[in-house]
């Protein structure tokens, strides 16, 4: 016969005498117990602010793990949000005039199948010892938060909205009375949401938005339709012209789309483009006339990568950001990596959040799927 056979008729009774023997615990009383797993951390992180007078404050949101601040440049954090209903964070925004005046908006704004939701907006008067919710419930989940640098009143808030189900709570949303009531400023129908909003840093009438037509399914991602398409508006959300193919803008459906605006000389803008032959776009007028620039480093997976940003003093200088980041130098023609992908390097893959500080832009801080990243002298090499 088969001795495996009999192996198997000889496991139960090998694992029975086994399981009879008595463990001295005293021989434990000294051991203390740890973790061992399944091992879980708080998520990819999607959000990072930072008070700019004083860059040793951070604020961190994860995908899954609430908020986490930093007094110490990095060294030492703390969790913030640990007592509020949802830990899923989408964006978090600071006040810079009174940086205790923080905004949270709640639910990821990355929709892939792990994707967690969240249930509305958060502000904190004391930096981040408590909070109070400030409503948009529905809205799930909320990908971008602006508060007027001159107005803690005036807020923006752009919710990509549940992405499992149509719903009509999408789109961009402002008050002006500090969170007491909302107004649903820019809406496109029920399936599209905010994939990326951006105001100008010394116009606050001026924002560009981009709406994302998406929807997932347990078995299928659909990213782009017809209501995607980028927005701006001149006069805080009250008039909205849509930016097209007559513009420069590729023609057919567009997908998601990410946006950057050049602190250093306004005028240049940037659009990180999901369409039939992903490209990034420029704009050197303000956003009216968009010139395509790069189709080498288009975004590979736009529903979970749709970052790019522009150094503060050089508007030619464009990160964006992958699986890995790269960087460009010559206004988004050609890029080098500044982070590697795969094969990992020391630094975790799989990049969603990016700081530089608008004075000192050897300042970077980047958020990915593995933690945080810090370097003080623009990531040249160690």
């Amino acid at each position: 016969m088969n001795p495996r056979y009999w192996l198997f008729l000889a496991l139960p009774l090998i694992c029975l005498q086994i399981s009879a023997q008595q463990v001295d615990m005293k021989k434990l009383e000294n051991f203390k117990p740890r973790s061992i797993g399944p091992a879980a951390m708080s998520g990819r992180v999607t959000a990072i602010a930072v008070v700019n007078s004083d860059p040793d404050k951070i604020y961190v949101g994860s995908a899954s793990g609430g908020v986490w601040k930093s007094v110490s440049g990095g060294i030492f954090w703390e969790p913030v949000f640990d007592k509020e209903p949802v830990q899923s964070i989408g964006c978090i925004s600071i006040y810079q005039k009174n940086p205790d005046i923080i905004w949270v908006g709640t639910g990821e704004g990355n929709p892939r199948n792990s994707v967690s939701s969240g249930n509305g907006v958060y502000r904190s008067l004391d930096a981040g010892k408590t909070w109070n919710f400030m409503g948009l419930e529905l809205t799930r989940n909320i990908h971008r938060i602006i508060v007027d640098p001159d107005n803690p009143d005036i807020v923006f808030v752009g919710a990509i909205g549940f992405p499992w189900s149509p719903s009509e709570d999408r789109g961009v949303f402002k008050t002006t009375d500090g969170g007491k009531t909302w107004k649903k400023i820019l809406y496109i129908n029920p399936t599209t949401g905010v994939g990326d909003m951006v105001m100008d840093p010394f116009n606050p009438n001026k924002i560009f938005v981009s709406m994302w037509d998406h929807q997932r399914w347990p078995w299928f991602f659909r990213s782009g339709g017809p209501g995607s398409g980028l927005y701006l508006t001149i006069d805080g959300g009250e008039n909205w012209k849509k930016i097209t193919s007559e513009d420069g803008l590729p023609k057919g459906e567009l997908g998601r789309i990410g946006i950057a605006i050049a602190r250093g000389r306004t005028n240049v803008v940037y659009a990180l483009v999901e369409s039939k032959n992903n490209a990034i776009y420029r704009s050197d007028d303000g956003g009216y006339k968009w010139t395509k620039v790069s189709e080498r480093n288009p975004v590979e997976r736009p529903f979970y990568f749709a970052e790019i940003y522009v150094d503060p003093q050089n508007e030619n200088r464009v990160y964006n950001l992958q699986t890995a980041v790269s960087v460009s130098e010559d206004g988004a023609r050609t890029f080098r990596t500044l982070i590697p992908g795969y094969p990992r390097g020391d630094i975790h893959v799989d990049n969603h959040a990016w700081y530089v500080h608008p004075e000192n832009p050897d300042y970077l801080i980047d958020g990915n799927d593995g933690g945080l990243a810090i370097s003080r002298d623009r990531g040249k090499p160690g």
